[in-house]
């Protein structure tokens, strides 16, 4: 990366994440944000919220986007790069509207934007760039006027990104008995979606069987499964599985499920598991019960020894990433050439999504994209 620290044409950035409820009376307002639109009873909300409820109806991602916000902040300062850096969530306060309001009278009219999602899928790129299309509309109605934002390339494969994933993974065999540790199997886990969207996740030449959103998954596992033998020496044996499925029983989602995949490595007589949940930023909801509580149940009901490693949450290597996604993009904006910084087999990926990327369900605007109309 060039140690150049000019951010321009950005002025400000915007971390960009899914928000989350802060206490009991917060979860079914919540989870009624998140389905807006489909019709689900307030009750049955209340069964949904049961996951929250267990931990007094709190999710830890927003003190989990508090602490990043903090790391960004100081990693910016510490390396001069002066831009002021908001938060704004798409389901919770502070909402993505009332944060640009805010970026708005600010001043601010050039906003790089960060979001928690590192994969391409519609509900991990797409579904963020609708919402802040929905923002900036809303903006534009109240006479504002309405700034340019430019999404941030996916950071999946960035080595700021990897390599904390890496070191969880060491930490947590590190934690494994002894005489169980060289023959554990490692579960990659994270977010089952309908194949439908898997399959066309990505630029239309990546859709597919599984899709970009698959392929950026595998490609980070053996990452990580190549990084653990060369500080190792053992050749673990993987899988890509996932988990927290939501969706309705006939809808063919991503398999095998996480606790479907620990009876099957117990049936196969494998003495250990490390679950490390590389399609999560942070230790957020879906972390805490379908890993921590859930499948660590069932592993416990199995006689199974398991551990889960960290996410890279607030890490100060992703802190630098995100500066020099900033800087890389703003490179590429004045015209300059920018050094992005990549592992594995799929590089960098692009800076504005392409027509038929990650498709929409409905069809909507959606910003920081090539068909963006607000360019």
């Amino acid at each position: 990366m060039s140690d150049l620290r000019d951010p321009a044409p950005y002025d400000a950035l915007l971390l960009l994440s899914f928000g989350g409820p802060e206490g009991p009376d917060d979860v079914v307002p919540f989870l009624a944000n998140v389905t807006r639109g489909r019709g689900i009873p307030e009750e049955r909300l209340k069964e949904v919220g049961k996951h929250y409820f267990l931990f007094g109806g709190v999710s830890p991602i927003n003190a989990q986007n508090r602490a990043l916000l903090e790391a960004l902040r100081k990693d910016f300062t510490e390396h001069g790069l002066d831009l002021p850096v908001y938060w704004g969530n798409r389901n919770w306060a502070p909402y993505l509207t009332d944060t640009l309001r805010e970026m708005t009278a600010d001043g601010h009219r050039r906003i790089a934007v960060l979001a928690t999602s590192a994969y391409a899928s519609y509900s991990g790129c797409r579904q963020y760039r609708e919402n802040l299309a929905e923002s900036l509309a809303a903006l534009e109605a109240e006479g504002l006027r309405v700034p340019r934002v430019d999404k941030l390339r996916h950071y999946f494969n960035h080595p700021g990104f990897v390599r904390p994933m890496v070191d969880g993974v060491l930490a947590s065999l590190a934690d494994l008995p002894e005489d169980v540790r060289t023959g554990a199997h490692l579960a990659f886990t994270t977010h089952s979606i309908p194949i439908s969207a898997a399959d066309t996740s990505g630029p239309v030449e990546e859709h597919g069987d599984g899709g970009a959103y698959v392929a950026e998954h595998l490609d980070v596992a053996r990452l990580i499964i190549d990084a653990v033998r060369e500080e190792t020496g053992v050749e673990y044996p993987w899988q890509l599985v996932y988990q927290s499925r939501s969706g309705a029983p006939h809808i063919p989602w991503l398999e095998p499920d996480i606790c479907d995949h620990l009876e099957a490595l117990h049936d196969e007589g494998v003495p250990a598991v490390v679950m490390a949940p590389i399609g999560f930023v942070s230790d957020h909801m879906e972390v805490l019960y379908d890993l921590d509580t859930e499948a660590t149940a069932k592993a416990a009901e199995l006689g199974l020894p398991v551990r889960r490693s960290a996410t890279v949450g607030a890490d100060p290597r992703f802190a630098a990433a995100v500066r020099e996604l900033v800087l890389e993009r703003a490179a590429t904006e004045q015209g300059r050439a920018a050094q992005r910084c990549a592992l594995g087999a799929l590089g960098p990926g692009h800076d504005l999504c392409p027509v038929g990327c990650c498709p929409a369900r409905a069809l909507k605007p959606a910003a920081a994209g090539v068909d963006s109309p607000y360019a």
